[in-house]
């Protein structure tokens, strides 16, 4: 029996060694945390603020400690699309995307309960105050305009959570498609208007040549006669006809004679 009896404390021994060397594993394990280059932790000891600490190989206190991981990586938010009134009671749909990253853990732990949702809710009220204050042909046109001035707002509202806002960009722009429609007629209406506006320009340009081709031809009757060669080469070579003018006489017989005698070969066949 004392055989068994010292066998069997030798194995209750080793057992509770074991245990023992495991607990310490598992504390040992909880009090080491390796930290990538872009990572930082917050720490915090019986509640009280201790720092920050990372990256590389950081120790802590198991039980006594507490910490919460920050990624100091530019981060995204996708504002999800917003339903607003612009200054001239236009309804439009508006998305966005903000670009941001945590400069200051202690400030993103220890002012604001939640960084990410904060800002994301930030960004969709201030998206909403900016573009209710601007006209719709405004929002089309000056979009970099209502980005600037998005990110400026953002980034002063969120700077006390350790925040940097850094861009902000407005995804797609969708209007009601009455407006949509309205917006085409107004388009084709303008082209319509530079056409017709480019054609009187245009005809304002010919008759002032006309005008000073008339003068031209009064001052130098010869150049006058030899237009009317000209114009008759040109209805002869079009109209497959032969005209004969005689030499000193009026130019104007000439082509009436050649018009009636067309005339009578029409008839005829």
């Amino acid at each position: 029996m004392s055989v068994l009896a010292q066998a069997a404390t030798a194995v209750g021994a080793s057992f509770l060694l074991f245990l023992l060397l495991f607990v310490v594993a598992i504390v040992l394990a909880s009090a080491v945390r390796v930290l990538r280059e872009y990572e930082r932790i917050v720490i915090f000891r019986l509640g009280r603020l201790q720092g920050i600490k990372g990256p590389g190989l950081v120790l802590i206190i198991p039980i006594l400690d507490k910490t919460q991981k920050i990624d100091l990586r530019v981060s995204v938010i996708d504002v999800p699309k917003q339903r607003i009134v612009t200054k001239d009671n236009i309804t439009v749909d508006v998305d966005a995307v903000v670009y941001y990253r945590v400069f200051d853990p202690v400030k993103a732990v220890v002012q604001v309960q939640n960084y990410f949702a904060a800002t994301a809710l930030r960004a969709q009220t201030t998206l909403r105050d900016i573009i209710g204050q601007m006209e719709m042909d405004a929002l089309l046109s000056q979009r970099e305009v209502v980005n600037q001035k998005m990110q400026r707002i953002l980034d002063e509202e969120t700077d006390p959570w350790g925040v940097k806002v850094s861009s902000v960009t407005i995804k797609d722009v969708s209007l009601p498609e009455s407006m949509v429609r309205a917006m085409a007629k107004q388009a084709e209406a303008e082209r319509e208007r530079r056409s017709r506006i480019i054609m009187a320009d245009g005809e304002f340009q010919a008759s002032q040549k006309m005008m000073e081709a008339s003068e031209m031809y009064t001052r130098s009757p010869m150049a006058m006669k030899l237009r009317e060669l000209q114009t008759l080469q040109e209805i002869a070579r079009e109209k497959n006809l032969i005209i004969i003018s005689p030499s000193g006489g009026n130019m104007g017989d000439a082509i009436a004679v050649a018009t009636a005698a067309n005339r009578r070969r029409a008839g005829e066949s």
